[in-house]
């Protein structure tokens, strides 16, 4: 098979292009820093147009059999403008479903979306497709925005909503959670019981293969997960005992950080750590995914490295 893969210079598209052209894909990755980019025989990097501009995807989808399209905005952030996410999210991938639609020989487009999609940074109760999207942000509207022209074009489709991905090269809140546990001076989340559903970069990888190799995943939104969430006093256990360090954890109230953190301006970051965000991924396996490597393993991994 023949897949065109967008973004494929970023954290999930250079280990999907590597991953998927071992497994014998012929992969076209279209990447903004090409250089970052697998050089093996099966990979042909092509250069990522500005998704800020109206794009002629025509010449990268000509002799493709599927899509996975990565490309786009991929945190939240309060300084990038509601337009930018919007063009780049939704319109871009507009541009690409229509596009697609006209090409016969396009099998199957994968659309990485996005739990924040379908909910706020936290949820109350476990999420699952079934539910009612509520996105609470310009990041999470322009994803579900862009969901529904991925839906609407006649192009066949899978639509992946992944929780926050982690890995060796993650960045963000996972990079700091990180540059946290390796701290040599105790943490006060003790009481942080609170779960929150986590995706391992392998994880991700094996289950956009599994989609583009089962043509009965096709016309499904899938969530993406781990199966085990954790608490924030797990994952900076998890990380420490990697290490061969003790976790160090002391109990003080949530309120007294919650308030902290909130008179620092760090309202968002609170909402992140002291709420719960737990994924249902009945729906994945149940059509015959199974995750490779489970959530303490991989965390711990990613910590030795």
């Amino acid at each position: 098979m023949r897949v065109l893969v967008t973004g494929a210079s970023g954290f999930v598209g250079r280990a999907l292009t590597e991953s998927l052209s071992k497994a014998g894909f012929h992969v076209r990755a279209a990447a903004r820093d090409r250089s970052k980019v697998p050089a093996t025989e099966f990979v042909e990097a092509v250069q990522m147009p500005d998704l800020s501009r109206p794009v002629d995807w025509r010449p990268m989808l000509a002799d493709v059999d599927a899509v996975v399209h990565l490309a786009g905005i991929a945190h939240v952030s309060a300084r990038i403008p509601d337009a930018h996410y919007d063009r780049i999210n939704r319109v871009a991938t507009k541009e690409l479903a229509l596009q697609s639609s006209l090409v016969p020989n396009i099998r199957r487009l994968v659309f990485v979306s996005s739990i924040r999609a379908q909910t706020g940074p936290s949820a109350e109760h476990v999420l699952t497709e079934d539910d009612v999207p509520q996105p609470a942000d310009a990041y999470g509207r322009s994803k579900l925005a862009a969901e529904a022209f991925v839906r609407g074009y006649g192009v066949p489709f899978t639509i992946l909503r992944p929780v926050v991905i982690y890995g060796k090269e993650a960045r963000a809140n996972v990079a700091q959670l990180v540059r946290l546990a390796r701290l040599p001076l105790p943490l006060p989340f003790g009481d942080f019981r609170k779960k929150r559903s986590l995706l391992a970069l392998e994880n991700m990888l094996s289950a956009i293969q599994f989609v583009l190799e089962r043509p009965a995943t096709a016309g499904q939104t899938y969530i993406v997960a781990d199966p085990l969430p954790l608490s924030l006093a797990d994952m900076i256990t998890v990380l420490r005992e990697a290490r061969g360090r003790s976790p160090k954890l002391v109990s003080v109230p949530q309120s007294w950080i919650g308030a902290s953190m909130r008179g620092l301006g760090k309202s968002a970051a609170w909402e992140r750590v002291g709420s719960s965000l737990v994924a249902d991924i009945t729906r994945l396996r149940d059509a015959g995914w199974t995750p490779p490597i489970d959530t303490r393993n991989a965390f711990a991994r990613m910590a030795r490295k």
